[in-house]
């Protein structure tokens, strides 16, 4: 299973000092079928608990998925900075996150020494 994230949400990860165990656990809740919304098309909304706090003041992720497969994070933001986000911005990111999925082990070893997307690290004896 490949749990990826792209350049730019990395940098907003960071910014947030949101771990990569934060999003490993959304996506283990994923597996387990507790999917916050599925916006058609393997593209989904997932809140995730904002560093020692929960879920309802905390951030809402938009990853592309093909659940138990590949799981690609793409954009971040606080619940309290806005609802959603705009229909242009929803169809760029199912766009990008649907080529994302569709990669080739070969494609995707390209994107990931490229710096376009980055491993998620779900090392366990970090949780």
């Amino acid at each position: 299973m490949d749990i990826l994230k792209r350049k730019e949400f990395a940098r907003w990860q960071a910014g947030k000092k949101l771990s990569d165990t934060a999003l490993c656990k959304a996506v283990q809740e994923m597996e387990r079928g507790l999917i916050d919304a599925d916006l058609g098309g393997h593209f989904y909304k997932k809140r995730v608990a904002r560093p020692g706090a929960g879920k309802s003041g905390g951030y809402r992720t938009l990853l592309s998925a093909r659940v138990g497969h590949r799981y690609v994070f793409l954009h971040g933001f606080p619940k309290s900075d806005r609802a959603s986000i705009t229909r242009d911005e929803k169809k760029a990111l199912q766009y990008a996150g649907k080529v994302f999925l569709e990669l080739s082990a070969k494609e995707l070893m390209k994107a990931l020494q490229a710096g376009v997307l980055l491993e998620v690290c779900c090392d366990e004896q970090n949780n």
